[in-house]
């Protein structure tokens, strides 16, 4: 879950735009009025997701605009949750159901294959330890990550006659992100590990999420050896029920407070990396780590790995304000900022500084390393999921990144003031440029549900098919957010195809 304000250009917009130094246009916009914290504390939050309630979802491929020489269609309706699709080695498209919802709304993970005529078949099912967030297809079988809600995050093979084994298990899933997607590539599967908080902290936002009662003693893990600076955070103590407050320290149980000078050991597999393990399975390797959640991959046609990042949210102990989500090129055994940094910009910058908080200050003695910058940075709170790379001309656009943004999730992970995200964009990999592919028709933005049109609900990830002419979008449905938390609608979700009909640009 990502976190802050985002823009959006007026009507449909698909002109470049470059998101400069970690902000979007926006936020200057509203600094340079002086917005000070307390205007932000009286505003209220104006979120896509936030909506008294949605009607029957239905499907109107003309309330989508998309760019010039393409064309979008429906392929899949009535779907549960659905968060990633592949292909076999005879190019039919297979989808996976999550099986779990931020909400804590349990359904049964499942993959299916999308015939023709719309019905689907299933596949496989899994059991209560959703979400299943990824899926790939090599060696003659389907691999699955489970994101590990209950019984931690797993790494399955489905054989094609519906046979689930297990690969990986343990992974460190419990919290409030997961196991995420996964790739195949040269007999490694590499996939992303979320963290278990939004900063490292253990705090009641964690306790809303659900996790916290069941797992008490849950909290991140580095991948290498971290020394704390002595920072704690005061919160209420909603484990006992009462009053008192208790302090707890980053990389720490709750209420567990750090020391100075105090080592916690990197233990593998650890939270907030990309990591790999053989295709036949193994122990797992780290590729890169300080990730916050690492949620799509993929890999350019020269070899080069990908991934999107959620950024900080405003919530927890430790919010920080104004974090993009970005898309990093990974580069093997790199430390990539978190907790300290975001986007590359140290957290203790005044770039983010959180209404009502303060600047937020770091909480390793010394850094694992310098981050790298990120070759784009995305609307912040857009929730940028996961995405494809274009490789063949038949579709246009190589060497572009396609990204599901799955939107906000305000007010739960922090204020807007409009919708941000619920579209499909693409990046130049050479220069980081954005530029919007498809999205909602409307003078103002947001999902199908609040503009109450046939549109994208939630994009939560793409997928080219294998001769590279169409590009899949998985949609995962109606998610309703208010002060609550989250409330998931099940037999929204779509899977949606673009399709090149001209010259593209």
């Amino acid at each position: 879950m990502a976190g802050g304000i985002g823009v959006r250009g007026g009507g449909y917009g698909v002109g470049r735009r470059l998101l400069r130094d970690g902000i979007v246009a926006i936020f200057a916009v509203l600094m340079a009025a002086g917005v000070t914290a307390g205007c932000f504390g009286m505003r209220s939050s104006k979120g896509g997701g936030q909506v008294d309630g949605a009607e029957r979802r239905r499907a109107d491929p003309a309330d989508v605009a998309v760019l010039d020489g393409y064309t979008l269609e429906v392929v899949a309706r009535g779907l549960t949750f659905p968060t990633a699709l592949t292909f076999d080695a005879q190019g039919k498209p297979y989808v996976v159901e999550s099986g779990y919802a931020y909400g804590e709304v349990f359904t049964t993970p499942q993959l299916l294959e999308l015939r023709e005529d719309g019905n689907h078949r299933v596949v496989a099912k899994g059991d209560k330890n959703g979400p299943w967030n990824g899926v790939a297809f090599a060696n003659d079988g389907f691999f699955v990550s489970e994101g590990g809600v209950m019984q931690g995050g797993r790494i399955l093979r489905v054989s094609l006659q519906g046979e689930v084994t297990t690969l990986v298990k343990d992974l460190p899933s419990w919290g409030d992100h997961h196991t995420n997607a996964l790739t195949v590539r040269d007999g490694w599967i590499y996939f992303g590990q979320g963290t278990a908080t939004n900063a490292a902290v253990v705090g009641p936002d964690n306790e809303k999420f659900g996790w916290l009662k069941r797992f008490p003693q849950f909290h991140d893990v580095p991948c290498k050896d971290v020394e704390l600076n002595g920072e704690n955070y005061a919160s209420r103590n909603v484990l006992a029920g009462g009053d008192e407050d208790v302090k707890t320290g980053p990389y720490l149980p709750f209420g567990t407070a750090a020391e100075t000078g105090q080592v916690v050991p990197g233990t593998i597999p650890c939270s907030g990396a990309i990591l790999r393990v053989p295709i036949k399975g193994g122990d797992s390797e780290v590729v890169a780590w300080g990730f916050r959640n690492p949620f799509g991959i993929a890999f350019d046609k020269q070899g080069q790995l990908y991934t999107s990042e959620n950024g900080f949210d405003v919530r927890g102990s430790r919010p920080i304000f104004g974090v993009p989500d970005v898309l990093w090129r990974v580069q093997e055994g790199s430390w990539y900022g978190w907790p300290d940094f975001a986007a590359g910009i140290p957290v203790s910058s005044e770039l983010y500084d959180t209404p009502d908080h303060g600047i937020p200050k770091q909480v390793l003695a010394r850094h694992p390393g310098k981050p790298p910058q990120p070759v784009a940075k995305l609307a912040v709170h857009s929730s940028s999921n996961g995405f494809d790379i274009s490789h063949s001309e038949k579709f246009g656009f190589v060497n572009h990144a396609f990204i599901a943004q799955f939107g906000d999730q305000a007010p739960d992970v922090g204020k807007v003031w409009s919708p941000v995200g619920y579209k499909l964009v693409m990046v130049d990999l050479s220069n980081g440029l954005i530029e919007d592919f498809a999205v909602n028709r409307g003078k103002k933005n947001g999902p199908a549900s609040l503009q109450k049109s046939g549109g994208l609900e939630r994009p939560i990830s793409a997928r080219f098919d294998p001769s590279g002419q169409a590009l899949y979008l998985v949609d995962f449905g109606v998610l309703r957010m208010d002060e609550e938390g989250a409330h998931p609608q099940p037999e929204t979700g779509l899977v949606w195809r673009i399709r090149r009909t001209g010259a593209s640009r």
